[in-house]
């Protein structure tokens, strides 16, 4: 499982007991512009499993409704194959007991397996935050720890502001590494919560504070002097065997460690498997789509995973790369799921076809022919505007229209309406009226919505349930929309993505169009299209 190399450092498998541990849902979620739905934390949560990290922190239960319902829904909703759930909160306050502490109760009522507790590490924090003593504040880590071990969970510690307390009062923050592991802690985290560290100070750190405490360390960066990679890195040089990161570098102020460089350094630079085998080859396509899900245009430059960061002009590097590709490239991106480009825009490769056609249970290997046109037809269709990163099942229905000679048909759109009206009171109202064709019949409907997408949607359900009962299970989950460019005034072009349920599962489609309503059209219309092809009917004759 694990194949040596003459790599700086030694790094476990994950038999051997190496974490990668994702803390998007919560320290990533941190970042300003992003706020998340507990919709959202499961799909990211989902991704993250499919990728292959060892843990999840879904946030603080008990601190805030959302965080709350997410683990009771994930618990419900969410098989996980490859991560555990974890929880985030607080040693007990001061002057009471693990036991009695409300708190800890919540986090113990989340059903987590595993329980991290955020620490305080520096003595001026604790005296002045925390207003406690020094040593209440000892008790208070080994009491807590302790007390959630005997409740047969998991506990990992995190010590904030560990190295700008270290650097202050070295003897006190590794008294708190001290007593995290002497009570039970399975891993203690050393964090540069201000971000402030520089690689070689957290490895001298992360070396002296593992030869002092015999502690098993983890490492939690912050982004502050764009060295969060590298520290992070530096402390598995030293010993760490715990990584904290987050999905594309999400966090508070500019950030976290970036979980994809971090994951493919250990992977491809120090050779050691830390992912399922061919999860790494997924890596651009999952940090793509969680961009999607928390609604922000991903990094274009981005290492590994940018669409940029194999993308090549003219010139001396087209005359290099034509005789051999590796001349002006770290690494195969198809390792990454990534592409050669040598032009700058929206492009995927055969792999991420081929691998994303068989997990579709679309086998497309040997058929270069098909590979190519699919490739040609999500470059085109990116061009205007289209992501199928974040949209599975448009995928789904453009690959099969492919491999299959045409597009599944279940109905035909003959033309749709949708109406606003501004009422003298200052309400609205909304409706849609829609004509298909399905099975030979003509359906003319109209409804009314409480927006004119609603309207639309509920037109469309109203038309086609008759003939496809399977329909009725349909549940619109969530509803975005992105501007990506805009040309006069209030003309632009606009992107929809429309998440689709049907009490199973969820699945994602896009639209595009000069307008909101055509572009939702579009996604509402794949959306039922997939729908029916999931629950197995049959095309229309």
């Amino acid at each position: 499982m694990t194949t040596e190399t003459d790599s700086p450092a030694a790094v476990p498998a994950p038999g051997d007991g190496f974490h990668v541990f994702d803390t998007t849902l919560r320290d990533g979620a941190q970042r300003e512009g992003i706020n998340l739905t507990v919709a959202d934390k499961l799909t990211i949560a989902r991704h993250l499993d499919d990728f292959g990290v060892g843990f999840i922190e879904g946030g603080w239960p008990g601190a805030n409704p959302r965080d709350t319902e997410f683990f009771a829904r994930a618990r419900q909703e969410i098989g996980f194959r490859n991560a555990q759930l974890v929880a985030f909160g607080a040693t007990r306050r001061p002057g009471t007991t693990a036991a009695a502490d409300p708190q800890v109760k919540a986090l113990l009522d989340s059903g987590a397996p595993v329980i991290t507790l955020v620490a305080k590490a520096h003595d001026r924090h604790v005296e002045l935050a925390l207003r406690t003593t020094l040593d209440e504040n000892l008790a208070m880590v080994a009491d807590t720890v302790s007390y959630l071990r005997e409740q047969g969970r998991r506990v990992f510690v995190d010590c904030e502001h560990f190295f700008d307390g270290h650097r202050a009062n070295p003897a006190y923050a590794e008294a708190v590494v001290r007593a995290a592991h002497g009570a039970g802690a399975e891993v203690v985290i050393l964090c540069d919560t201000n971000g402030g560290m520089l690689p070689a100070q957290v490895g001298a750190v992360v070396a002296g504070v593992l030869t002092e405490t015999g502690a098993r360390l983890g490492i939690h960066a912050q982004d502050d002097t764009g060295c969060a990679v590298a520290n992070t890195l530096a402390a598995v040089d030293a010993g760490a065997t715990h990584v904290q990161c987050t999905a594309n570098g999400y966090g508070e102020r500019v950030g976290n460690a970036n979980l994809f460089p971090v994951v493919a350094a250990l992977e491809l630079k120090y050779g050691k498997r830390v992912l399922p085998a061919g999860a790494l080859a997924e890596m651009t396509r999952i940090s793509h789509a969680i961009a999607e899900v928390v609604n922000l245009a991903p990094s274009t430059h981005q290492p590994y995973v940018g669409v940029s960061a194999f993308a090549h002009k003219a010139g001396l590097h087209a005359s290099a790369i034509k005789v051999d590709p590796d001349l002006y490239q770290h690494i195969d991106p198809e390792l990454v799921g990534n592409t050669m480009r040598t032009l700058v825009s929206d492009m995927a490769g055969r792999a991420s076809i081929e691998l994303k056609g068989r997990e579709l249970g679309v086998d497309l290997r040997g058929d270069r022919e098909l590979v190519g046109r699919v490739v040609e037809r999500v470059k085109e269709r990116e061009l205007r505007g289209y992501t199928y990163e974040a949209a599975d099942a448009s995928f789904e229905l453009l690959l099969r229209a492919e491999a299959e000679g045409g597009p599944r048909q279940y109905f035909r759109t003959e033309s749709w309406r949708a109406i606003t009206e501004d009422r003298p009171d200052g309400t609205h109202a909304n409706e849609a009226t829609v004509k298909l064709w399905a099975k030979g019949e003509r359906i003319v409907t109209t409804a009314e919505g409480n927006g004119p997408v609603n309207a639309l949607d509920r037109a469309m359900r109203a038309g086609l349930e008759r003939i496809y009962p399977q329909l009725a299970k349909l549940e619109l989950v969530d509803y975005k929309v992105r501007i990506l460019e805009g040309r006069h005034g209030t003309e632009s072009t606009t992107r929809v993505l429309v998440t689709t349920g049907d009490g199973e599962g969820e699945w994602a489609t896009v639209g595009v169009g000069e307008n909101v309503i055509a572009a939702s059209w579009q996604a509402l219309e794949d959306a039922y299209t997939y729908g029916l092809l999931r629950a197995g009917v049959a095309p229309a004759e």
